[in-house]
Order: C-alpha cells, then structure tokens, then sequence
C-alpha cells in the first residue's frame, strides 16, 4: 500500500476527472456491484482485475449508465452524473470499447468512424489510420468483412474518433490472436503513455493490463478487496496470484 500512496501523492497535482462512491448496481432485482468506489485524475490509467463474473464489466458499464444503480453517486470533472443518461455521458467525453465490439455490418470501416467523429480534439480520421494503418487499408470494407482483429482495431479507433476524456475498454484482447495482442498492447501503450486522456482497463490477462496502467484494483464478488499501484502488484506475484487465479 505505501507504493500506493506515493503513486496517489505523486499525481496530486492532476485534476480529478472521475469519482465514483459507494456503487452498488446490478440488473432488476440482481445486485452484481456491493458499494465499490473509484477516483481517477486526468490522464491517469486504471486497471481493473478480478475472476471471471466478480463484475469487472457490470463497473465499466455502471458508468456509463447501463446498469441499475441502487445505490451511490458518480462526479465526473465534478459535475455529478449519476442519473443522466448514457448519451449524454458520452457527450461530456466517456468513450467505451465494448467487449463485443458491436460492429455494424453495413457501414464500411470508414463510416464506422466519420459517423461518431467528434471534431475539435485531437483525434481524426488521419490520426487514427496513422495509429491502424490496417484499417485504412480496409476503410471501405464492412464491419462484417473484418477479422476479429481488425474489429478489434476498428473498435477502439472509433473510441478515439469521439475525443474522449475517459476510454472505457473491455476486455480489449479477448479470443485475439498473439501476434494482434502484441500490436495491441503497443498501440494502448502508447495511448496511456500519452496521456491525453485517462484509461480504464478490464482485461482477464492482468499482468498486461499492469503493465499498462499505474494504478490497479481487483474485484471479488461485486466488492474492492485490493487497491496497489500496478507497478507494485506486479512485482507481487503471489498476492497477484491469491487475488487473481482461477481457484
């Protein structure tokens, strides 16, 4: 926890951009999430481990307004969010990459981006085929025609279309090939390194997620049972182990 601390005292000086308190959210009458809290600055990146169902999604998806929230409040550059809804979230600058990816099969990769291009940032078209050269050699392709890969590409790439202040991505590596994870790890490496907006990462790999974020926390069962800086967890490999492995 020290390595924590002086992780949270070095980045002071940053502005917070989220806050959520006391989260506790589910589907109908099911709760998933058990008053679970976060705060991340501007340019900060999180990473957010745990066993498969512990809610890891049902968090991603509480901020962004997709859940039923019993119970707790969500500031976003202290402006309180918490009952609006999922568009206007996306408006004040929430960006999200679904673990599903949800392409449409009849817009081209091209359309996929233009059509939620928010101008003004500093993410464009030419940006964003210099960071995926693949997609815009594919930019008249369908959603459908495109390798899991390269949805996976055209996913996170449409994120940045939106200018975000904050990317949401879900399980950005799932059921990937190892030679697009490396390519995928490059690219959101450098996003997070970049700093121009702050990340929030689930990802079931979380030694990859740790080595791409500088903060960490682990869910188990709906609850926060761990807080560490990323660097520090990862190089304590048996609590990772205790808070992480498949029993």
């Amino acid at each position: 926890m020290h390595a924590y601390a002086k992780s949270i005292s070095a980045k002071r000086s940053m502005a917070e951009l989220i806050r959520a308190e006391g989260l506790t959210a589910g589907y109908g009458d099911a709760v998933v999430l058990d008053d679970v809290s976060l705060a991340l600055d501007e340019g900060g990146s999180l990473a957010v481990l745990g066993r498969n169902g512990v809610g890891k999604t049902t968090l991603l998806l509480t901020l962004l307004g997709l859940t039923r929230l019993k119970r707790g409040r969500i500031a976003f550059h202290s402006d309180d969010i918490t009952r609006l809804p999922t568009w206007r979230r996306a408006h004040a600058g929430l960006g999200w990459v679904p673990q599903e990816r949800l392409m449409f099969a009849s817009l081209t990769v091209e359309e996929h981006l233009t059509v939620v291009e928010r101008p003004g940032g500093p993410w464009n078209l030419q940006r964003v085929y210099k960071l995926f050269p693949r997609l815009e050699e594919r930019r008249r392709n369908f959603g459908n025609q495109l390798s899991g890969g390269e949805q996976q590409m055209l996913a996170i790439a449409r994120a940045l279309m939106t200018n975000p202040k904050l990317l949401l991505l879900d399980e950005p590596m799932e059921g990937l090939a190892p030679i697009i994870v490396q390519e995928l790890v490059k690219v959101i490496g450098q996003i997070v390194r970049a700093g121009e907006f702050a990340v929030i990462v689930v990802e079931q790999h979380a030694r990859l997620a740790l080595g791409l974020t500088t903060q960490a926390i682990v869910l188990d069962r709906g609850c926060v049972v761990h807080r560490a800086a990323s660097e520090a967890l990862l190089a304590d490999p048996a609590t990772l182990d205790r808070l992480v492995a498949v029993a």
